[in-house]
């Protein structure tokens, strides 16, 4: 990505490329089976009654892992609210390569924590445009949704930033993840929902006279 910031609109989205990767339903499944096997099945030994049956309990599976990479944790969760301030920090002082730098650091996997995970900054983006923006954060300013645009300009993740925009103001941003990352792509929907994130500061910033900074500590957490 380089620069969060485009001297362009972004070009209309393509559909998702489809590629076949030996292996890699066999990866998925050793990855869900501990969550198969509350469900009854044993991925070396699968015994269903029918195929229906096993689909609803792959849905399952997959729901709530998804659950648990975008709902994080800990020293998980720590790091990537470190990162998730100091990108919409960036983006609010105009510092957009910035941004695009400290997005660009942000990976699939850490395993110790070092780095922030992609599925974690989108999870908690999601979950707090979600809370702020629906009207259900009790300390929120009143309408902060319909108050909260987009920065002037053209932005990589633009398109993926309307829709979250648009999804949290009904609190349907994080329950409609999967659809947003099919539609637009993770790399777009990282960058678009932390881009929503930094307008919603700013809103919040506008509305109530508090400073940015001040805001960024106390609301992304």
């Amino acid at each position: 990505m380089a620069d969060l910031g485009r001297r362009s609109p972004e070009p209309p989205a393509w559909m998702p490329l489809i590629q076949h990767k030996p292996g890699l339903a066999n990866e998925m499944l050793r990855e869900l089976a501990p969550l198969l096997a509350e469900e009854g099945i044993d991925i070396d030994n699968i015994d269903v009654p029918d195929l229906d049956t096993l689909q609803r309990a792959l849905d399952r599976a997959v729901e709530r892992r998804n659950m648990e990479l975008f709902s994080p944790v800990g020293a998980t969760r720590d790091v990537a609210l470190t990162t998730l301030r100091l990108v919409v920090e960036a983006v609010l002082d105009g510092d957009t390569a910035l941004a695009g730098a400290l997005l660009d650091r942000v990976q699939p996997e850490s395993p110790d924590n070092t780095l922030a995970t992609v599925s974690s900054c989108i999870g908690i983006n999601l979950g707090l445009l979600d809370d702020w923006l629906s009207g259900h954060a009790a300390d929120a300013p009143v309408d902060l949704g319909q108050h909260t645009s987009l920065p002037a300009g053209h932005w990589h993740g633009e398109r993926a930033a309307t829709d979250i925009l648009v999804l949290a103001r009904k609190g349907k941003a994080f329950a409609t993840l999967s659809k947003l990352l099919i539609r637009q792509g993770g790399p777009q929907v990282l960058a678009g929902s932390t881009l929503a994130l930094a307008a919603a500061v700013d809103a919040w910033s506008q509305r109530t006279g508090t400073p940015q900074a001040d805001l960024i500590k106390t609301l992304i957490r």
